[in-house]
């Protein structure tokens, strides 16, 4: 692996995303740069500038009722619920309040949510919150969980997105491809590193990365 590179957000030079170059592998792909968001996901300062951020791309006219955090991003989504509340997005649930929700992953990677869970599920108006979308399969398989459940997608927000929008979706993000023009992901068959038989630097998925070597 190469030393860190630190991105700014064009939006916000305080809001920055630090990425390090390598040959990683994640769940769905094989990527160039691991993203780490670490402190904006876990630092009150950066986690609260991050969804003000969020929060200004997402069209007032929008109902949310709940926010489904996953890669761990619950406490920008705990931010963001309370920006869009400012802001004057509001809900069609009872309590005219926003929950905050983290899905489970079954090990086939099937997201479902428990019973308990399911009164801020059902037939609610959802907001996907991710730290990153790269080949768009969590989206499609949230977006699949969520339709079982009779929930709606509102929106989908990601701090990074190489991509526009998944299935239809728009997705709205903090930083794309245009900050990290170089950035790839790739089909793990048909990976262009392992071809030109570059050595695998370490395992990458929402919690972090573990080195190989």
């Amino acid at each position: 692996m190469q030393d860190m590179i630190k991105i700014s957000s064009k939006s916000h030079p305080n809001v920055v995303l630090k990425a390090i170059p390598g040959h990683f592998v994640t769940p769905n792909s094989h990527v160039n740069y691991y993203l780490d968001m670490t402190t904006l996901k876990s630092r009150l300062s950066e986690a609260s500038m991050a969804a003000r951020e969020l929060s200004r791309q997402i069209a007032v006219t929008t109902i949310v009722d709940t926010i489904v955090c996953i890669d761990g991003c619950e406490i920008i989504g705990a931010f963001l619920a309370e920006e869009l509340t400012r802001a004057g997005i509001y809900s069609m649930n009872t309590h005219k309040t926003i929950y905050i929700v983290t899905p489970e992953f079954a090990n086939s990677g099937q997201i479902l949510f428990r019973d308990n869970l399911l009164p801020m599920i059902k037939g609610k108006n959802v907001l996907l919150l991710l730290a990153s979308a790269t080949t768009g399969q969590t989206i499609i398989k949230a977006a699949q969980a969520l339709s079982y459940y009779g929930a709606t997608i509102s929106g989908v927000s990601a701090v990074f997105s190489a991509a526009n929008s998944v299935i239809g979706i728009p997705i709205r993000s903090l930083f794309t491809i245009v900050d990290i023009p170089d950035y790839k992901a790739y089909n793990p068959e048909g990976c262009s590193m392992c071809k030109e038989n570059q050595p695998i630097d370490a395992f990458a998925n929402g919690f972090g990365y573990s080195k190989i070597n």
